[in-house]
């Protein structure tokens, strides 16, 4: 009878949090509703942001996932969140005045956090900031960033793909980023630069990082890995559609080109990341628990004829 009115404070306490980061959340959305327009807009027309309709969902099934730590935990609303909202605000203003949207967008992520301050304290942090961390994969670069990305990454994948034909016997030549091969230009545009790639994948790899029980070292090769998994699977995407140019002809190239390749590139991708998961489990394995040694007396002393008289002498 005595925890059962603890037990019903707890209840009202959890319902007057969930009514507040419901009001909180309404108010936050409001605020940044422009700024989510935009982004959900970038998503539908960008195919390298396409992604982005997913991070949410991971987000909100990441919190799920990891809810037995929050029931371990001691909330308590905390005015602190108040320092972080007001930080995003900051940040958000900062980003209208010198036009660089991008600010704008990420000062999203300190509000989030804030409202989880704000409603159940600082250790609610502990096992919400994976859940907001992962939301930066939801906002696009700045277009700057992303050309001086895009062209290098065209570069690397002419020249790669270009040697792979020429290792395969095909007269392939780079120039530019073009790759000639008999009457036929295959070019290495922006979108073929593997940049949209690159962005899905390594959101994935974060995300699988985020949700598998490995050592950190185990978790850190897998991150780092991501990059060059998406450019080896972009790289085979276009040294195949040279050869099927040479050898089936350009209507059958461009198909898997612009259709079929797309729709592969991931599971390829998946199945490289599986193999390395399969890999890192054979190069690195976990120590057996210690085994207690027992002593000679220890032993006597569990002897199935010894009396608990004898054993107490």
């Amino acid at each position: 009878m005595s925890c059962e009115p603890n037990t019903m404070s707890r209840a009202k306490r959890w319902d007057r949090h969930v009514v507040l980061a419901t009001l909180l959340g309404m108010g936050l959305t409001w605020f940044y509703w422009a700024t989510l327009g935009e982004m959900v807009k970038r998503w539908s027309t960008d195919p390298r942001y396409a992604h982005g309709y997913l991070v949410p969902i991971f987000a909100l099934a990441l919190l799920w996932i990891r809810r037995d730590r929050f029931a371990a935990l001691a909330t308590r609303s905390n005015w602190g969140g108040v320092l972080l909202i007001g930080a995003a605000v900051a940040l958000r203003m900062a980003g209208a005045y010198i036009y660089l949207s991008w600010l704008e967008t990420v000062s999203l992520l300190p509000a989030i956090a804030g409202l989880f301050v704000l409603v159940w304290g600082w250790p609610s942090l502990r096992w919400s900031w994976p859940a907001i961390a992962f939301l930066i994969f939801m906002v696009p670069l700045p277009y700057r960033l992303e050309g001086a990305m895009a062209h290098p990454l065209q570069r690397v994948a002419t020249k790669v793909s270009t040697y792979a034909l020429q290792t395969m016997g095909f007269p392939a030549l780079a120039a530019g980023n073009v790759i000639h091969l008999n009457e036929v230009e295959l070019g290495v545009v922006e979108a073929c630069s593997g940049l949209s790639m690159l962005f899905t994948f390594f959101a994935l790899a974060s995300g699988v990082v985020m949700v598998i029980r490995r050592p950190w070292l185990d978790k850190v090769l897998i991150i780092a890995s991501a990059i060059p998994i998406a450019l080896i699977v972009n790289m085979i995407r276009i040294t195949v559609t040279g050869v099927l140019h040479e050898t089936v002809g350009s209507r059958l190239a461009n198909l898997v080109f612009h259709d079929l390749a797309g729709w592969l590139m991931m599971p390829m991708a998946m199945g490289l990341l599986w193999l390395e998961l399969e890999l890192l489990t054979r190069l690195f394995l976990e120590p057996a628990p210690a085994v207690a040694r027992l002593s000679p007396l220890d032993l006597m002393g569990n002897a199935p004829g010894r009396t608990r008289a004898s054993r107490s002498r």
